[in-house]
């Protein structure tokens, strides 16, 4: 089974601050939860999250260059990377209700290598916490860039 990502956008009910949390882990599965509230409109949020080129760390794509990123919001859109040399999908769109709810079916990272199912090999309780590092940097960038004036 793929890394399930869900993004929604309702800054007004997160708190502050939230703690990122490894909500589960085990060799087979893991569930992460990141909370960030967001100082905007929500329409201004919604605008920087499906423009990952403009706030997704560059040391987190192939081409090394963010503006290689796109999204298509609508169902069956993909979360896509495209340089010169090749091009990678990271995710596709699953279900979008625009400014208020992202879903993305997503293997980022790794685990696009690993064709993620359930398999206890893939030891991924050992990985939770780096996963869970790395998000709190993507979305905490997406959090930091929407919320700039």
């Amino acid at each position: 089974m793929p890394v399930r990502i869900l993004l929604f956008l309702a800054s007004s009910l997160m708190p502050l601050t939230a703690p990122a949390e490894v909500a589960f882990a085990a060799a087979e599965a893991m569930q992460i939860k990141h909370q960030f509230r967001i100082e905007a409109p929500a329409a201004r949020a919604w605008e920087s999250l499906i423009h990952p080129e403009r706030w997704w760390p560059t040391d987190h794509t192939w081409s090394g260059k963010r503006e290689s990123l796109s999204l298509r919001a609508e169902a069956s859109g993909c979360y896509c990377e495209n340089w010169s040399s090749g091009s990678a999908e990271h995710g596709r769109v699953v279900m979008v209700i625009p400014g208020q709810v992202l879903r993305l079916d997503a293997a980022l990272g790794p685990f696009l290598d690993m064709a993620i199912s359930g398999d206890p090999a893939h030891k991924l309780d050992g990985l939770a916490p780096i996963v869970n590092e790395v998000l709190a940097m993507q979305f905490g960038a997406f959090a930091e860039h929407a919320g700039k004036p």
